[in-house]
């Protein structure tokens, strides 16, 4: 991309995403319906028409959630609750008026819920039998929180057993283009109230990708516009990616995800460090560009040293860069970084690079489309086949 191109890019990454709540909708297909939420007590019987008593009892998630009585709440993008039932139908209990999401049964979409707000949505006339039912959160919402209330079963039917956990668990780290930000537009120009949060599907981003083809669970932890130490053109000085890292409910200072002992990727991808290089550094910023390069590589080890702590020495942590017309200072300190510490004797940290090659970078003020993402999660895929996994 030409330099021009890639600012415009990269001036997305400062959208913090304040989403704002569009008329609460839901698109439905000819077996779907939306519904007020189900009334009466939680049974452990689970009997027609009634959440199950907690929302994560008939429910998997790999994502940061927190409890809410019997529900859950979320902000990280590509959240997902996934479960069985047998019967025709099933609701899902949402309250959510900010986010998008995906509805799939079997593996198949079957409907995108545009801002769904407070209400049970229907997934009707099905045939009668056993199906998987998965919800993901398709876009990104920093400073709004999600609240999922579980499966249902419609009339004469059943919530089945939790799906287990998988074996294999991989977490992204990173900024817009982790996000998937803007990745289902057709077109680079995106100036409309809420067109880049109708336009991301955090789903088919390369992480989310990546992940299913290997079968493992994942958290994709991204925000946009943030980088290690610099955000996007200098905004917001004083915070940066690593303010919010720990927290389920990214907007709520002082918030801290609680693992709850499921929790251990055996793969870390981060992606980190366009937003602290992509700009100029602007009057009254306390860098210069080598005392930024210094920042940016101490505060990285440190936040690999927090990852080595939380997760264990035998967890691979991919140090990933990406092409930028305007500089290289991204890649060279992500490649030295991973030097040090492979120097150091941490030999389970890597360094990825991937290029623009076949890239159109058709999403959202230039990002990668959803073309790209399946091309990068090949990429990925193939690196990852070279790692010595323990899975």
């Amino acid at each position: 991309m030409r330099r021009t191109q890639v600012h415009a890019a990269l001036a997305a990454l400062a959208v913090t995403a304040a989403m704002l709540p569009a008329a609460a909708h839901a698109a439905t297909s000819a077996t779907t319906s939306a519904a007020s939420p189900p009334a009466g007590p939680e049974t452990a019987g689970r009997r027609p028409g009634q959440a199950a008593p907690g929302a994560l009892a008939t429910a998997h998630t790999a994502g940061r959630v927190e409890a809410a009585g019997r529900s859950v709440r979320y902000s990280w993008p590509g959240v997902y609750f996934e479960g069985r039932f047998r019967g025709t139908g099933v609701g899902i209990v949402l309250d959510d008026a900010v986010n998008d999401y995906e509805v799939q049964i079997d593996g198949a979409t079957v409907a995108t819920l545009v801002t769904p707000g407070r209400t049970t949505h229907w997934v009707r006339n099905l045939r009668n039998g056993v199906h998987a039912v998965r919800l993901v959160k398709r876009s990104e919402s920093p400073w709004a929180v999600g609240e999922f209330g579980g499966f249902v079963a419609a009339p004469g039917g059943a919530i089945l057993p939790r799906p287990a956990d998988r074996r294999r668990q991989i977490e992204f780290i990173g900024d817009s283009y982790t996000a998937g930000y803007g990745n289902m537009s057709g077109t680079r120009d995106c100036p409309a109230p809420g067109q880049i949060d109708r336009t991301t599907n955090a789903d088919v981003s390369f992480g989310a990708i990546t992940a299913r083809g290997l079968g493992a669970d994942y958290q994709i932890n991204a925000f946009s516009g943030r980088g290690v130490v610099r955000n996007y053109n200098g905004i917001e000085p004083g915070t940066d990616y690593r303010t919010y890292y720990d927290r389920a409910l990214i907007g709520v200072p002082g918030d801290v995800w609680k693992n709850p002992g499921t929790w251990h990727p055996q793969l870390i991808v981060i992606g980190l460090g366009i937003n602290d290089f992509s700009t100029a550094i602007n009057p009254g910023e306390p860098w210069t560009p080598e005392t930024l390069v210094a920042a940016y590589k101490s505060a990285y080890h440190g936040f690999i040293d927090k990852l080595r702590s939380r997760y264990g020495k035998q967890a691979m942590i991919v140090v990933s860069a990406t092409y930028m017309s305007n500089t290289t200072a991204f890649a060279d300190a992500a490649r030295q970084i991973v030097q040090d510490r492979n120097r150091r004797g941490d030999d389970r940290v890597r360094y990825w690079y991937y290029d623009n090659t076949d890239l159109d970078y058709g999403g959202c003020d230039w990002h990668p489309s959803a073309h790209d993402h399946k091309i990068i999660s090949q990429r990925l895929g193939d690196f990852i086949a070279t790692l010595p996994l323990r899975w």
